[in-house]
Parts: C-alpha cells; structure tokens; sequence
C-alpha cells in the first residue's frame, strides 16, 4: 500500500479538562409551538415561555415550575413561516419598574419591538400597556427575521435581526449602515410614560441604532453572565454554520462577515473589504444534512462545577449539541446527540442553571451533567505508515473507562466502526495505537468513541487526513517569518492560499491563479505566534506549519 501523506490533524489540550455528557430532563410540557424561556430577575424564580401565536405563559418557581397562566397574549402578529413571538426579555429593574420587552413580527410582516408593563397581579401583564418603541421594515421574505433580546452589563437593550430573507442576502442588507437587518442593534430604552421610549447610545458606530453587523440569521445568542462576553449562533447558507464569539473587551462597530464571507470561507465578496475588516468564527460546523441550523445557547453559570464555563449550543435538526470551552489560547469543542430535535432556544433561570425550549415537542427542559467522560484526552492523531494509517492517542487520567471504539468516513458525516482497543484503565493515562489496514485516496476521517463501564460515551473531535497527496515539503519560505513578507513556492497548481491561526480562523486567504510558482502574503498586520499555512487545490490540501514573530 502506497500512501504518501498528507494533512494531519490533532486535538490537543495544555489543560487537562474532563467531558461532561448532558442530559435533557422534561420540565414544562403541554406548550404550543414554545420559542424562548426566560426568567424575569425579580427574585421570584418563576420562568416565561414566549410561544409563537403570541401567547406568554409563566411557571413556577421550580423545580416543579407549576402552570401560574397565561401572562400576555401579544396580538397584531404574524405567524408564517419564520414569523411570530420571537423574543422576550425583562428589564434589569422589573422588580421596581414592571417594565418587559417584546420582539415579534406584526400584521405586516415588519419586524417591531414594543413595551408592556406587568398589571397588580404579578402573573399577570397589562395588554393596554403597549406602546412601540421600534418598527423595522422587512421584505417580502417570511425567514431570517433574527432575533433575541438581552439586556447589557451597561444596561442597554440588544437585539439580533436577521438580513431580511431570500438567498444570499440579496439586497446585501447585513453590510448596509443605513438598514438595521442583518445586524446587532443597542438601544437606551428609557422607562418614561410618554414618547420617545428609547435613545440611540452615544457609543453606536453609524449615528443610528447599529451596534455591530454581518449577520446572516442571528436567530438566538447571548451574553455569558459572569464576563460579558457575546455569543452568537448565526444560521448558514448552504454550507457553513456559526458560532461567534465577541468578547466584551472589544469596541463596537464588529463585521461578522455576511454576505462576503459564510463560516471562514468566501460567499460573495462583491465591493468588500480586506479580511482584516471582519471578524471570523470562533466555531463552525458543515452544513450537512441532517445538521442545517445553529441554534445559539449559552454559557453554563450555575452551581454545577463539571459544567461551568461551557457554552452549550445545538443544531435544530441533527440534535447535535456543541459543547465548547475556552481553555487559554485554545477552544475545547465536543459533540453529542441529544433526543428530541428542535432545539429553538436556551434560556437560563436566575441562578444560572439551563434550559433548552423544543419547538417539535412543545416542551421546556432542564440541561443537567448526567455523568463525566471517563477519559481525558489529550492528543488523537493520524499519520500515513507502511502497513495502513497509525492512529495514536494519549490519555491523561482514566476512571471507569472500558474501551476506546475507532470509527471512521470518507464523507465526515457517516462513521463506521474498524476496531476497538480495551482501555488500561490507569489512573495517570496511558498511551495507544492502532493501525487502520485500509485502500483508499483522498481524505479520511476519524474519531474516537470512549465508552465507560456503565455504557455512556462520548466522541473525541474528528482528525482527518489527505491520502495519496503529493509530498512537497517547506513550501513556506522562511517557515519562522520575523519580516514582513511571508513567500509561498508551489510546484503544483493550486486555486487558494490561507493562513490559519491556533483557533482555527482564517487570518488570511489569497486566490490563486492555478498554476504553480511564487505568491506572496503580507504578515506584517498579523500578531506573533504559530500558524498554519493551507495550500488548496480540487485534489487536496497541502500544510505548513510556521511560525511568525
């Protein structure tokens, strides 16, 4: 067998951090078509489930979260397709104002938010209360109308809006300054009894109500209580799905991307900017069917230590949920599929603990560890050998552990079990290899699924590599780059040249002509530290790793 190789990948981690495995426990039942679950910060530990017909229904306190009614029933709305009861959210004061927001979808299809205030019964909302603080006009279109609505740590109102629907924003909407689809608004909302109901910040980048923009269907994100920090789940194209992180250190006025870039990769970049105006993801995921639509989550916050820090997200239609964790420099990301489909939101109560809203089940459940991986990974690697393809991996600690399951796929999508190794099961870890006897060309995929005793599991993330690739070595001229200038010689054709940092983003991507020779690329706006360079062509990827000082 000849392989000559090829593009590896590996997972590794300088903290050594356990996986937790989630489970979904039923707490509300019974809803109709639930699109949110949010608590109201009044002390009451009561939760409110927004449905989409407009009705608001209000539970609790847990844990047995006892059906206390309807709250309000919000009219003059639309329920078409995407349309309806978007969004809910309660003023940082509403224990002493009575003051809550709504984001809906009106008779017209425009997209409005307007105030209501709760009536002499806690459970209760006064429905002649309302008045409209925002309309948006929205296309023809029924879908990306975005949104959710938080409050901020500098006590300002944000709200998501989708691009305005149609395929590839074809208005180009998200990059427009002057139209506030496709975009993270920041209002002032003021709590007086007459007009105006809110002010734009003095801090707003355009003069209007535009906190950042890029964004495709922002449909569900939030902030991380404890730093701040912005999360957003933005549903894709026809290819990449998106998780965005913003960290509160960073100014307004941040370009996610959309339309001139879906995930890292180019959609339409017509009358765009350089890359470095943009801000890429911190995660993203094919779009393959079944996954086809983020949905954003949150960050765990509550008293359970084995989970906090995660941000818990999910796919709509896979059931996929994505659990991610900034460790240092790196992003940790594990997966697992959760039963029922139809994640729509995640709400948190006011201790932090987390919930997931299923718009298939009409139904609110508690998201809870039911037990941590036994295993802690450390490195899963994949290297061409003489006899087949070495896999390899290192564990930290084991407890409880059974067996490590190899799987792979030709397509990353659809794995198939070759072998299993009987895990040593040592306190302080332990090294492994295998070897995968298989005839194929082209890339490969891999995982581990690391089995406990009591039959729980978890997945590693999925290694791949490229077979039969053609071998060039030192394609990067110098390979530690300390001027300004770094020089690619290809003796191939190749259609894209990317610079990828430690995170996985794209810091830089040069179109090629298809032919071999010299290209190029400035690094002298790129921070020091240590990168890939990714050669692509219709055969492959071709790797270097460098270092920029």
């Amino acid at each position: 067998m000849s392989l000559f190789c090829c593009l590896v990948f590996f997972l590794l981690s300088p903290s050594l951090i356990s996986q937790p495995v989630l489970g979904l426990t039923q707490v509300i039942s019974g809803l109709s078509s639930p699109m949110q679950v949010v608590n109201a910060g009044d002390g009451t530990g009561r939760l409110f489930v927004a449905q989409k017909g407009g009705a608001i229904r209000v539970f609790g306190p847990g844990p047995g979260f006892a059906d206390l009614g309807t709250f309000l029933t919000v009219t003059g709305i639309t329920t078409n397709g995407e349309r309806g009861l978007l969004s809910l959210v309660f003023h940082p004061d509403y224990a002493d104002n009575g003051f809550f927001f709504v984001y809906y979808t009106n008779a017209v299809g425009s997209l409005e938010l307007a105030r209501y205030s709760v009536s002499d019964n806690p459970n209760v909302a006064d429905a002649d209360s309302r008045v409209i603080l925002l309309t948006i006009p929205h296309p023809g279109q029924s879908n990306h109308n975005g949104g959710e609505m938080h409050f901020g740590s500098d006590g300002n109102l944000y709200l998501s809006t989708g691009d305005g629907g149609g395929g590839g924003d074809p208005n180009n909407n998200a990059q427009n300054t002057t139209v506030l689809l496709g975009k993270m608004l920041r209002l002032t909302v003021n709590t007086s009894a007459t007009p105006p109901y809110y002010s734009v910040p003095a801090g707003n980048p355009f003069g209007n109500e535009i906190y950042d923009l890029g964004l495709r269907n922002p449909f569900r994100w939030s902030f991380d209580r404890q730093t701040g920090d912005m999360w957003i789940g933005d549903v894709g194209q026809d290819s990449w799905e998106e998780i965005n992180f913003r960290s509160a250190s960073v100014g307004p006025g941040v370009n996610h991307g959309w339309r001139c870039y879906e995930g890292n990769s180019s959609y339409n970049t017509s009358g765009c900017g350089p890359m470095s105006n943009y801000s890429f993801p911190a995660y993203t995921y094919a779009t393959q069917n079944p996954s086809a639509a983020i949905t954003g989550g949150s960050v765990y916050r509550g008293a359970d230590t084995r989970l906090q820090g995660y941000y818990i997200g999910a796919d709509f239609y896979s059931g996929t949920f994505y659990k991610i964790l900034r460790d240092g420099d790196n992003w940790l990301t594990y997966t697992q599929t959760l039963s029922p489909t139809g994640i729509v939101d995640f709400g948190e109560d006011e201790e932090g603990e987390l919930y997931a809203v299923s718009l298939n089940n009409g139904a609110v459940y508690s998201v809870s560890v039911t037990s941590v991986v036994p295993v802690n990974l450390v490195r899963f690697t994949a290297k061409a050998a003489r006899d087949g393809i070495e896999l390899s991996w290192q564990t930290a600690t084991e407890r409880n552990a059974l067996r490590f399951d190899l799987e792979y796929s030709t397509d990353g999508t659809n794995f198939s079990k070759f072998g299993s190794v009987t895990a040593k099961n040592l306190a302080n870890g332990a090294t492994y290899s295998f070897i995968h006897r298989l005839s194929v060309s082209g890339r490969v995929f891999y995982r581990l699924k690391m089995v406990d005793i009591d039959g729980s599991f978890e997945y590693s993330d999925i290694i791949n590599l490229l077979l039969n690739a053609p071998v060039q070595n030192n394609f990067v001229q110098p390979s530690v780059v300390e001027g300004k200038i770094l020089q690619v010689i290809l003796d191939a054709s190749y259609h894209t040249v990317e610079l990828v940092s430690a995170t996985g983003r794209v810091m830089a991507r040069l179109k090629l002509s298809g032919s071999g020779g010299r290209t190029n690329i400035p690094v002298s706006q790129i921070p020091a530290g240590s990168y890939i360079v990714r050669a692509i062509n219709n055969e492959g990827v071709l790797t270097q790793r460098i270092i920029v000082r």
